[in-house]
Order: structure tokens, then sequence, then C-alpha cells
């Protein structure tokens, strides 16, 4: 036989051998479709325990990514990693006890990802280290107590009783807003939701023959490297007896680079955060910090007794921190409307194409015949369970009858007529988050915050804007953020054939218990270490970066030190511009345009944690270019192991500090004596 003729025939039986694969894979599907458990089976008790446990690992991670850099990843995909390690070895550990177990399936994995994401969303968007934590006399007093705007009285020191009160009370309405819309969104409309898919494909490939060996080797280098992180933050923390020591301050670019935070800083939790991030983020974090800390600090502190006067404070919004804060707002700012347009108009412009387009019914009905079984299978059981129009409604009026009462109670500058045309505007608003966010996978939730924070600090004038303004932003931002989420939710249910109602319920679940978990977990930080401290670890900049907003609300651009003004119009015109070079030039160079909202991340931190960020991405690139199968497969695996490893030890460490047990030994570096 000829080279051809055998290459034919090899091509021949591979061809054959990807139709039997896909056949298996129908069959499968088709009896996995006739052992779904029905929707009140699918939440489990194993589950809860399980939801509650991941729950509070990532919540403790957040809150110290939020309280540090104020940047968290996307860790939906680690959490339904998580879960499945969880419930295998649960399983494993009572199939070797010889105890009877219920097999694990793939909806119980997604239940359990969706409570465990609901309940540390909490703690990502619940304000901790934004417009809450910006309420608190250190602050207050950060701000300036002399500026007109932030006038005294202005503050609201934490409280675990009015913290969970408040979330509770503004946590909820945001699970209904949406709901009699989830089949227009999923099914009429086809919206991708990137993050909900991504996290469905992961769990339906754990439960199949071939995912569930490459799930083992996913957990089998997750709880490796999760060792080696724990054990080495343990390590470290006997170095870290004293300010500005351990590992974390290792200058290893020299003192001089040092100085300007630029070292690298051991931070497992970073390292794995920057394998999550793009490329693209981590190298905009570090230009941001090489245009922030490299340059423009340095050279702005030499201005001192110029621009501003040298007896202030480096802390004053009068002194170079004033500098740090409105610039960064500028970018975010800019970022964020150009952004916030943008969705707006491919949002408008994508639904009235689909309008316009719109075929009858029968067309309709011609077309679903057409497509493929698994998808009308997926349609059928997602309309199947319903949840009824009458509950959405009522859930929603009630929630919101609850909130206009409540939340002026607790914050008397906030009007209840305030509340009352927020409640009426927010389901509007959460369409076009949610429609944003099914196109382009961007939760633009922060900017429709922002927006209400401008309007309610200005409309509610110098005594009462700055508490209205803050409280206003995370009312609009929790309704808006929620119902984006649950959107990416239902997009992931559909896919993994679970039930709409048992997804409702378990996020509902989840929003309760984080509603608890994230506030105890704020002020576990909040009383072990100096939340709000300019020089310490736990800067929570952006808590400054929301009042300011608020007092540039009330007093206009009087708030700005000399000369910002000028800057923040460069920046804010920088952020717009760049965001447009990348959208209308070819993909090939829009692709290198840094993004505005990363690099404004370390104007207001420091370089390090920039340095982390694109250590992990360097590893991630390294180990594609030896071997690109295996990188991503165990990226997920690894990053997880890194980041979990790493925020476990908060919690002892937290623990030790509560009872005034000091790290050993310093650990520090000087100059060398010649």
């Amino acid at each position: 036989m000829s080279r051809v003729g055998v290459m034919r025939e090899e091509e021949k039986e591979k061809s054959m051998e990807i139709q039997r694969e896909e056949m298996e894979e129908v069959r499968d599907y088709s009896e996995e479709v006739k052992r779904i458990p029905p929707w009140t089976k699918q939440i489990t008790v194993r589950g809860i325990v399980a939801s509650v446990l991941i729950g509070i690992i990532y919540s403790v991670i957040v809150t110290k990514l939020n309280l540090t850099t104020g940047l968290v990843p996307n860790l939906n995909v680690s959490a339904a990693l998580l879960a499945y390690v969880f419930i295998q070895s649960w399983t494993k550990i009572l199939k070797k006890a010889n105890f009877v177990y219920t097999p694990f399936t793939r909806q119980e994995n997604t239940i359990i990802q969706t409570c465990a994401v609901a309940c540390y969303s909490i703690a990502v968007g619940g304000g901790f280290g934004s417009y809450l934590l910006g309420l608190n006399k250190k602050t207050y007093e950060q701000a300036g107590v002399d500026t007109e705007g932030n006038t005294p009285g202005s503050h609201k020191e934490p409280s675990l009783d009015w913290m969970i009160g408040f979330l509770f009370v503004v946590s909820f309405v945001g699970l209904l807003a949406l709901v009699p819309l989830r089949k227009i969104m999923i099914i009429d409309y086809k919206l991708a939701y990137p993050s909900g898919t991504a996290t469905a494909v992961l769990i339906n490939g754990f439960h199949t023959p071939k995912g569930d060996k490459m799930a083992k080797k996913q957990v089998k280098g997750f709880m490796k490297v999760f060792s080696m992180s724990f054990l080495w933050s343990f390590f470290q923390w006997f170095y870290s007896g004293g300010d500005q020591c351990g590992f974390a301050q290792f200058p290893t670019f020299g003192l001089k680079a040092w100085k300007q935070s630029f070292y690298f800083d051991f931070s497992m939790t970073y390292v794995g955060a920057g394998m999550i991030c793009s490329h693209l983020v981590n190298l905009s974090l570090l230009l941001g910090a090489v245009l922030s800390w490299g340059i423009m600090w340095p050279l702005i502190g030499e201005r001192k007794g110029s621009w501003f006067p040298a007896t202030l404070p480096q802390s004053s919004m009068k002194s170079l921190s004033g500098y740090k804060v409105f610039i960064s707002i500028a970018l975010i700012l800019g970022d964020g409307l150009y952004n916030f347009v943008r969705t707006l108009f491919f949002t408008g412009r994508s639904i009235y194409v689909s309008l316009k387009t719109r075929r009858p019914e029968s067309s309709a009905a011609a077309d679903n015949k057409n497509q493929p079984l698994d998808e009308l299978q997926r349609n059928e059981i997602f309309i199947r369970e319903s949840i009824p129009l009458w509950l959405a409604c009522i859930g929603y009026m009630v929630f919101s009858l609850i909130s206009i009462i409540d939340i002026p109670l607790m914050f008397p500058a906030l009007k209840w007529y305030y509340v009352l045309v927020a409640y009426i505007l927010a389901p509007a608003l959460s369409f076009c988050n949610a429609y944003g966010a099914g196109l382009t996978d961007l939760n633009m939730a922060y900017n429709y915050g922002k927006v209400a924070l401008f309007v309610l600090a200005a409309l509610s004038g110098k005594e009462n804007g700055v508490v209205a303004g803050l409280i206003g932003c995370g009312l609009i931002k929790s309704i808006v953020s929620i119902s984006s989420d649950l959107m990416h939710d239902f997009k992931t249910s559909h896919l993994t054939l679970t039930s709409p109602r048992s997804m409702l319920l378990s996020q509902a679940i989840g929003t309760a218990i984080g509603c608890v978990v994230a506030p105890l977990t704020f002020f576990l930080f909040y009383k072990a270490f100096p939340v709000g401290d300019p020089n310490g670890d736990y800067k929570a900049p952006y808590a400054i970066v929301y009042r300011n907003m608020a007092i540039l609300g009330v007093e206009g651009f009087s708030a700005l030190p000399n000369h910002c003004l000028q800057l923040c119009y460069g920046f804010f015109a920088f952020a717009i511009i760049a965001n447009l070079v990348r959208d209308i030039t070819p993909e090939r160079f829009g692709k290198w345009v840094p993004l505005p909202m990363a690099m404004a991340v370390p104007f207001l931190n420091n370089a390090s944690f920039a340095i982390d960020m694109c250590v992990g991405s360097l590893i991630v690139y390294v180990w594609h270019k030896l071997n690109s199968k295996k990188a991503s497969l165990m990226v997920p695996a690894v990053a997880s192991g890194l980041i979990c490893g790493d925020g476990l030890w908060i919690l002892p460490s937290a623990l030790l500090a509560l009872v005034k047990v000091k790290p050993p030994i310093c650990m520090a570096f000087t100059v060398g004596q010649t």
C-alpha cells in the first residue's frame, strides 16, 4: 500500500474514532438527563457545609485583597474546583469506611459553587474596603478635617450590628430584580456570559470519565501547592517581628528601589492572582507602578514647599497623598465613563437588532426543531423549572419597602425618597448591566454606583452629601452587581442542567451566609491589623478614594490640591483615549494598549504587588511555552493552591495578633558598610 493510502486509512480511523467519542458523549449526556435529581434534592446538607467552608476561606482571601490593593480576580472557576475537591474527598472517606453515600453530581457541584460565590461576593462588593470603610473616623481624618465638604460628624465607626443589618437589607433585592427576564437573556438572546460558561465547562468536564482523570491531576496539584503555600507563609511569619521586617520587605532590586516600593515581597496570593489575571492586566499594573512610584511621586515630592506646604503631613489631601488619590480617581472615572457609555451603546444596539430581526413564532419553532438535542433538553429543563413571576415581583416590592424604611433610620443623611427612586430605577440599571456582562463579561456595577455617589452627594448638600453619597453608592452597586452575578449563575445552571429554582435558593442561602461571614471576616482584620494606615500593609486605598469622590461631588474642584486639576484632566483624557485606541485599532495593535483601570491601582498602593502579579504572569507564559497542554490544565489549580494556602494562613496569624503573640525575629536590611 502506498504512503498516501496509509495516511488516508489513518485519517479515516481518526475520523471514526472522533465520531465514536461524539456518540458516546451524546449517549452519556442522555443518560445524565435521565438521572437528574429533582430540584429539592440538588441542595444537600454536605453541599451547604462545603459552601460555608469555601465561602469563609474565600471571604478571608478577598478581604485581604480588598484591604491591600482593592484588585480581586474572578475566583468562580477556583470555587468550582475547590467544591469538587471537598466533596470528592468526603465521598472517598465514606467509601473507605464502608458507609453508603449519595453520588456527587454536576448539579450539586454547581449548587456548591453558586452558594460559595454568593457568600464571598458579599466580602468583595460589600464595601468593606471602599464605601462602608470610607465612613470610619480614620478615613474622615485622612480626607482632611479642615476640608469644607468633609463636615464634622460625617463618619460612622464600623460595627457588626449595623453592617450586618445594612447588608441584609440591601443584598436580597438584587436577587429578584431580573428573575422574570432569565429566559429572555439566556435562551432568547443567547447571551454568552463568559464567566458562567467557563464555570459550566469546568464542572461538566469534571463529571465525565475523561474529566474525572483530569480532575484528579488538578486536585493532586492543588493540594501539593496549597500545602507549600501555607507552610511558606507560616515560615515567613517568624521573621516579621517589627515594622518593615521579613521576606515581605526583601530589597530584590536594591535598597534605593526598595524605598520606592520596587521589590518582590514573596506574596503567594498575588503571584496566584497574577496567574489568573491576563498578561495585559499585569503589564498595565507594572506600567502604572513605574509611572507613579518610579517617576511622578518622586518628582511631585520635590515640589514640596512650592506646590503644597512643606509643613503638611504626607497623609494630608493637600499634600502628596492628594495627588495620589485624585489622579487615580481621574483614571478610574475616565475608564469607567468610557466603558459605561460603550456598554450602553452596544447593549442598546444589540437589543435593537434583536427586536428588528425577531422572526414569527412559527419560524422560531422551526428553528427550535433544527437545534441539537442537548440544546433542546437544556432549554426544556431551564423553562420547566420556572420561578413564579408573582413571587419575584412581590419579593422585590417587600424587600424594597424594608429598605426604604430601614436605610433612612440607619443613615438619616440618605432621605427615604432617594431610596425609593433608586429602587424604581434599579431594574432598568440591572438589566443594562446584566446584558452588558453577557456580551463582554464586564460587571459595571461599580460605575453605576459611582454615578449614584456623585448625584446623591451633590443633591444632598454639604451637611449630608458625603454619607448620602457613600450609602447611595452601596445601595445601587449591590442591586446591580448581585442581579448580574445571578445571570452568570443562571447561565451555568442552563449548561449543567441544574434547576433555576435550586440556583436561586442556593444564591439566597449563600447571600444570607455572606451577610454574616463577610462582616466577621472584616472585623478579624480590623481588630488584628492597622486597617487604613497609609504606611501599613492594609492601606484600604479605596476607602479614601470613595470618600474623596463624595467630597468632590459636594465641593466640586475646590477640593483638589494645587496643579492637581491639570494632572487629573490629563489622566482622565488618557483613560478615554487609551480605551478608544484599543477599540478602533486592529486587534494585533489594540491588545497591547494598557488598561487605565489597572494602571490606577498601584497609584494608591505600591509597586511591589504589581511585581508579584507579573511574576505570576511570567510563570504562566513560560509554562505555556514549555508545555501548553499541561499549563492549560494545571494553571487554575496551581493558582488556586497558591491563593488558598497563603489566604488560609491569615486566619491563624490574625488570631495570634489578637492574643498579642508577635513573631520572634525581625529580619531587616540596611546599607552595607564600606
